[in-house]
């Protein structure tokens, strides 16, 4: 079983940072994306950033210039820095693996999502 948690989340007034992370456990033989997600009330949840193996990332456009996405291999951790945060960032966020298991199959993972208020 593989597991991912997430933390950081919280309470920022706008212009403010936090920064998510979200570690991935258990019988795991490598990660190949990684990638953040978001759903506010009554919206339906969208991807806000990913991460490939050879460190590619791409964005969703409404947070281009002010988010970034890291990972670190070692820890089997994916970081979300998020910066100049607006009202419209509050959301729970989750994040998502493609994870090779040590019995090499495959599987999409989610974590259980960590809140993000930014007051105005």
């Amino acid at each position: 079983q593989v597991q991912l948690v997430e933390s950081g989340g919280g309470l920022v007034q706008a212009g403010g940072s936090l920064r998510l992370s979200c570690a991935a456990s258990g019988s795991i033989f490598s990660i190949n994306r990684m990638a953040w997600y978001r759903q506010a009330p009554g919206k339906q949840r969208e991807s806000v950033a990913t991460i490939t193996s050879s460190d590619r990332e791409t964005y969703t456009d409404s947070v281009k210039g002010r988010f970034t996405i890291s990972r670190d291999n070692a820890k089997n951790t994916v970081y979300l820095q998020m910066n100049s945060l607006k009202p419209e960032d509050t959301a729970v966020y989750y994040c998502n693996a493609d994870v090779q298991s040590l019995g090499r199959v495959w599987r999409n993972y989610w974590g259980q999502g960590t809140q993000v208020t930014v007051s105005s």
